[in-house]
């Protein structure tokens, strides 16, 4: 368990799976998108705790607060008024993007899970923990290095690729959207870290929390463009 963080992206996988399941099973009992979108939003949140959304709650009161009052605001166990905003503005982007999937929600629903996990990895590797002169970081005191830590997550990669690959006719098309969910997940899951991680200057519980949540709702709308372009 000390060295969870590096199967992180597995979980995620498992828990879009389910997603997935969820969504066929009520489609086959021609439940409508919008019922079967906030279902499925809601078992995410529902076997997570809702952990990663009060970690994006923390983070946006914190932003609001500016650089003076940040800390203090992070810690703080109320919910400001920008907190609450950007947990609609979430909810809001993944519901549009889900419903626009349709058809293609439940192959979205394990690539965003596995992507969003991907971004606390990338997170706790490269960046130095806010708290560190309070208290250590669970994750990073037992990182063993992001070479190392990533690689359950290339290993799903390669899977998930020879899958594909093997249950499709390899031509232009399917090439093309191959990369490009690929490489949309990948550099979301590098850039919202690194950007969360400029604007605080450092990485916590809650900035992981947060980085899944924008890069999982990023890669929803990515691949609502991606797979379905009208």
């Amino acid at each position: 368990f000390i060295r969870i963080a590096r199967f992180a992206p597995l979980i995620g996988l498992f828990i879009g799976f389910l997603q997935s399941f969820i969504w066929l099973l009520l489609k086959f009992f021609n439940w409508p998108n919008i019922s079967a979108t906030l279902i499925c939003i809601a078992i995410n949140i529902f076997i997570t705790g809702g952990l990663h959304i009060d970690g994006l709650i923390d983070i946006a009161d914190g932003i609001a607060a500016g650089p003076s009052k940040r800390i203090e605001a992070i810690k703080d166990s109320r919910i400001g008024a920008i907190g609450v905003q950007s947990f609609a503005i979430i909810l809001i982007l993944q519901i549009a993007a889900i419903i626009k999937l349709g058809f293609y929600a439940p192959f979205a629903f394990p690539l965003a899970a596995f992507w969003g996990r991907l971004s606390q990895v990338f997170a706790i590797g490269s960046y130095d923990y806010m708290f560190q002169k309070e208290s250590s970081s669970f994750h990073k005191k037992n990182w063993k290095g992001t070479s190392q830590e990533i690689r359950p997550s290339l290993i799903i990669i390669i899977l998930g690729i020879t899958f594909f690959l093997f249950l499709t006719n390899l031509n232009i098309y399917t090439s093309l959207l191959l990369i490009s969910c690929i490489s949309s997940g990948f550099i979301s899951s590098i850039l919202i870290p690194y950007f969360i991680n400029n604007i605080l200057g450092g990485q916590n519980g809650d900035s992981y929390g947060a980085g899944l949540v924008i890069t999982e709702t990023t890669n929803l709308l990515l691949l609502s463009i991606i797979l379905v372009p009208n």
